[in-house]
């Protein structure tokens, strides 16, 4: 029998067939020699890389579908419950009695078992591959041997490290431990530390733990087939290119970042036509002419999935010869781009558009700083950047807020404002201040143009019916709408939302509550009950911004879903809009693997950048043990309140014990109520807390009250409860 992959597959999915050993398969395919054996094995063991077939406890290979699936586990930070998202998208809940020894990020085989809430429920029966090989955390000493206590509350496991591991560690200390021993029938899996970061305490600990336990790579560090590649690449563009690419170096073109930016992939024009509407140009750096499906490059990109910024540190997804340099679109220099011009009328509607290959100069790399210096009427500007350019950029204002009250118009959310923070470090890492993000209109300017470039290009695909790949956000869970409502009342605001919500419906909350107190709160509350926006080969449209089609295209340095929609883009333009059959089915199995793949190297990065911030705040408030600051109520539990300092962002727990009065929480209401003073605690409420602890092992910072803010009224709980409808047990 001729064995070939498309054979072997189709004999482990036949109805006749049933588990095999190894031996057993060489014999039905006759494989006698030593050469037929090593093939038949390597096509084995490729099918069970690629999730077709699994190894069973008894050595035998049984084929994945029906109720077998297999999948990557992620486990909660409560230990209740995991999850495995499967090869075909689909996602299993495991509670964590039914996950045998396996770990978080593990590859597993699971199988379907019934349902767990509004999904299916599985337990896990085979380990396929280990998701981690080295773990950071705190060591711990007992006797002669110890353990590492791991930073990541999902690992559900202490490591015990014999004493030949331990090497020169010490109690206390930040390690990196390599994984020996994975969990095996009851037994701790076991490591040896092979690297000591410093005490817990020491901020240079920070990004290396970090780095290690979202495995990401090292800052600046490339495989070496992948910096071959880079290397390799000219740094002068071909004439053929200048050719046969439509020319703007003569156009008004700049760039418009933050002081830091070091890699600019995004540039604009803007100018007014006779007939009194706006030609928007939005020229984004050509990547995809520099990196080629399949190479090293390409494939590194990919598993990166995304450039990560984890504060003063940068993670790039391409090699700094690339994201820095020939693709950077600095001032000053040719760069290869693939552009977009709109027309827009003054009703903000795209009336026409122009999309393919460019070559451009920019004129000026400008910052958020400059343009919202002269947007406030600093003249000093225009010495600065020249008056042509600032008058592209007095007209780019213009279109801006047409830009912008179309999309209010037609419902989008439009105005969350940011409650990013800034943080500042000195030289050796250490906070120095966290401050807000200011956001102006410069920042406006350039969001809302990206979203116009990213929506014409998403609406040629949506409009073809090509496969692609687009940005995705879904709408709210009506029961997660409930307890907004639930919440927005227990603030006082009353919110009608009709049994379709519409993003208009949430811009209109925002704009009433306008300037008041508790908007922070509000808003953030509004983001918590919308889901996370992600990559999709399926439109289902974007919720937030209201949009029917929408994609990322403008960041192709830092994104790789940019750089697969820029080769689609010129691959729809190069054949006239028109794609093969055989393209058609391709990329239909293709891309739902890439959006997936890439929305959760997405959420790594995310998360990486969190636990750095967080980590960087509880540094910084340990530093204000005793101080007391204004704090707004943001969330009301049994066991106390969780309160936060608006203008820092950081956030932490007034325990119930704490507190002069014994408090029972009325879960109604959603408030902590006095018995004997009567006193009412609820969100949104501004008071006076001093800062009493702040722990960067376990990542919490604990208040105590002083005293209501000047101004709060103290009701009385019968009162209040009155009011509410609540009651007094």
């Amino acid at each position: 029998m001729n064995i070939s992959r498309k054979t072997l597959e189709k004999f482990f999915k036949s109805r006749d067939y049933s588990p095999m050993v190894l031996k057993q398969i060489y014999k039905v395919f006759n494989a006698k020699t030593r050469e037929k054996r090593r093939k038949l094995r390597s096509l084995v063991k490729e099918l069970e890389r690629e999730g077709v077939i699994f190894r069973d406890g008894r050595g035998r290979y049984r084929p994945l579908g029906g109720n077998l699936k297999i999948g990557t586990i992620e486990f909660t930070r409560s230990g209740v419950v995991a999850f495995v998202m499967t090869e075909d998208l689909e996602e299993v809940a495991v509670p964590v009695d039914m996950a045998s020894t396996a770990m978080h990020k593990d590859r597993v085989v699971v199988e379907v078992v019934g349902r767990w809430r509004d999904l299916p429920k599985g337990r896990v029966v085979k380990i396929v591959e280990r998701g981690m090989d080295k773990v950071v955390g705190v060591f711990e000493k007992r006797r002669i041997y110890g353990f590492v206590i791991p930073d990541d509350p999902k690992i559900g496991y202490d490591f015990y490290v014999p004493p030949e591991g331990i090497r020169d560690a010490k109690p206390g200390q930040k390690v990196i431990a390599k994984i020996t021993k994975y969990p095996f029938s009851g037994r701790n899996p076991e490591a040896e530390i092979v690297r000591v970061l410093g005490d817990v305490e020491d901020p240079s600990t920070d990004l290396p733990s970090v780095i290690v336990k979202h495995d990401l790579p090292w800052p600046g560090e490339f495989p070496e087939r992948v910096m071959v590649e880079a290397n390799a690449i000219p740094l002068n563009i071909p004439k053929k290119e200048h050719k046969r690419r439509k020319d703007f170096r003569d156009q008004v073109i700049v760039t418009i970042d933050g002081e830091d930016a070091k890699d600019f992939d995004d540039a604009i024009t803007v100018r007014k036509l006779e007939n009194g509407n706006y030609l928007l140009g939005v020229h984004i750096a050509d990547v995809s002419y520099y990196v080629k499906e399949g190479s090293a490059l390409d494939e590194e990109a990919f598993k990166r999935g995304t450039s990560v910024y984890l504060i003063d540190t940068v993670i790039p997804m391409l090699p700094f010869r690339l994201s820095n340099g020939v693709c950077s679109l600095v001032e000053g220099q040719d760069r290869l781009v693939m552009s977009v011009e709109m027309e827009i009328d003054k009703k903000g509607r795209t009336v026409d558009f122009w999309t393919g290959e460019g070559i451009i100069r920019s004129k000026k790399r400008l910052t958020y700083t400059q343009v919202n210096r002269l947007y406030d009427g600093d003249k000093s500007v225009v010495k600065e950047i020249g008056e042509d350019v600032a008058d592209m950029l007095m007209v780019a204002r213009e279109l801006m807020y047409i830009l912008r009250e179309a999309r209010r118009k037609r419902g989008a959310i439009i105005d969350i404002r940011s409650d990013e923070v800034k943080v500042i470090l000195d030289e050796d890492g250490t906070v120095k201040d966290i401050i807000p993000r200011s956001r102006g209109e410069a920042e406006v300017v350039i969001e809302e143009f990206m979203i116009r470039a990213n929506e014409t290009v998403a609406e040629i695909f949506d409009n073809a019916g090509l496969p692609f790949v687009y940005r995705v956000h879904e709408q709210p869970d009506p029961d997660v709408i409930m307890q907004l409502k639930n919440y927005l009342a227990a603030l006082g605001i009353e919110a009608k939302f009709g049994k379709n919500i519409h993003p208009g419906m949430l811009q209109k909350l925002l704009e009433e509550v306008g300037d008041h107190p508790l908007r922070g709160s509000v808003e953030r509350l509004l983001v918590r009950s919308m889901k996370r926006a992600m990559y999709s080969a399926l439109n289902i449209g974007h919720f937030g911004l209201a949009s029917y089609a929408y994609t990322h295209f403008t960041s192709p340095i830092r994104r790789y879903p940019d750089l697969v929609v820029h080769r689609l883009l010129k691959m729809y333009l190069k054949q006239g809009g028109l794609f093969t059959e055989k393209q058609i089915d391709e990329l239909s199995e293709k891309l739902p693997k890439i959006a997936h793949h890439c929305s959760k190297r997405e959420r790594i990065a995310d998360e990486a950048e969190w636990d750095l911030v967080d980590m960087k705040k509880v540094e910084y408030i340990s530093k204000h043990i005793g101080e007391v600051f204004n704090v707004v109520v943001t969330n009301v539990t049994k066991f106390g309140l969780f309160v936060e300092i608006p203008e820092k962002s950081i956030a932490g727990l007034v325990h119930v014990s704490t507190m002069d009065d014994y408090y029972y929480y009325d879960e109604k209401v959603n408030a902590l109520i006095g018995k004997k003073k009567g006193k009412v605690y609820r969100l949104g409420d501004q008071l006076r807390a001093k800062v009493v602890a702040a722990d960067k092992v376990r990542m919490t910072i604990d208040f105590v009250i002083i005293e209501e803010k000047e101004g709060k009224k103290k009701e009385s709980a019968v009162k209040y409860l009155s009011e509410e409808g609540g009651s007094i047990e």
